[in-house]
């Protein structure tokens, strides 16, 4: 019997500094998603705890820190609190396109706004419209980018305030990447919106889990991961529950 993709290659990069816990070293491991089993390797490298970034599948490898952790929320067991349903309530008139992965002009411009009121000084600040549409384009998997409208008016397209890059796994939704208007105060909340919206996509679809790459525990950056119950973490022995102790005072629902 013909394995379906020969055991990849991987690699390891040079030792930089964390991005979330100061003080410490990051390091990751890393290997190419190419050909036509790109697909399936992406998925089995998905459920023990790696990320994709265009072509590159990579995972957390830091010398003697172990403090990423792999989540993903349980679809189908998922209910939002009341918190939950009014945010989804309130941005009910949002039209949500699930488009292929082509750049617009349009998509580069709000991620622009978001990097500069986010993230500024980050490593994606200096991010180019050319290296913006190699991060949308360059998928050898099943990708789309779901866009978040404000309503049509008079049949004009409504402007766009949210996105986000989205892998379709065997498994679930992985959400690559995303990014909202973070200006508008009648719409708070449009991160977690996007999340939210991600969930019942995977439900609606009867896919499993939604991927939300890494938590890591004290970090305020990724507090709002643990408001998405049940969520499970990727452990040495596979992956379990998180316990509700783990994030105390870390679900509280805020403007993201």
């Amino acid at each position: 019997m013909t394995a379906p993709f020969r055991f990849p290659r991987f690699f390891v990069t040079s030792p930089a500094p964390c991005p979330y816990l100061p003080g410490r070293q990051e390091r990751k491991v890393f290997t190419e998603l190419s050909g036509p089993h790109a697909s399936e390797l992406n998925d089995a490298l998905g459920r023990i705890g790696f990320r994709r970034s265009q072509s590159v599948a990579y995972r957390p490898s830091c010398a003697g820190c172990t403090a990423c952790v792999s989540v993903r929320v349980v679809a189908q067991e998922f209910a939002a609190n009341a918190t939950q349903r009014k945010l989804l309530r309130r941005h009910s008139d949002l039209e949500v396109t699930a488009c292929r992965p082509w750049a617009t002009d349009e998509q580069y411009q709000l991620l622009r706004r978001y990097l500069a009121a986010r993230h500024p000084g980050g490593g994606m600040a200096e991010m180019d419209e050319s290296d913006y549409a190699d991060m949308i384009e360059q998928s050898p998997v099943n990708s789309v980018i779901v866009e978040y409208r404000e309503p049509s008016v008079n049949g004009a397209q409504g402007r766009l305030i949210g996105a986000c890059l989205t892998d379709r796994q065997a498994d679930g939704l992985s959400m690559i990447y995303s990014f909202f208007d973070t200006e508008l105060a009648e719409r708070p909340g449009l991160g977690n919106l996007i999340i939210l919206d991600h969930i019942l996509r995977a439900r609606t679809a009867g896919l499993p889990y939604v991927y939300l790459g890494y938590w890591v525990k004290g970090s305020p950056r990724m507090e709002y991961k643990t408001r998405y119950r049940p969520m499970e973490m990727l452990g040495p022995r596979g992956w379990a529950v998180l316990p509700e102790e783990e994030t105390a005072g870390a679900a509280t629902l805020v403007s993201a």
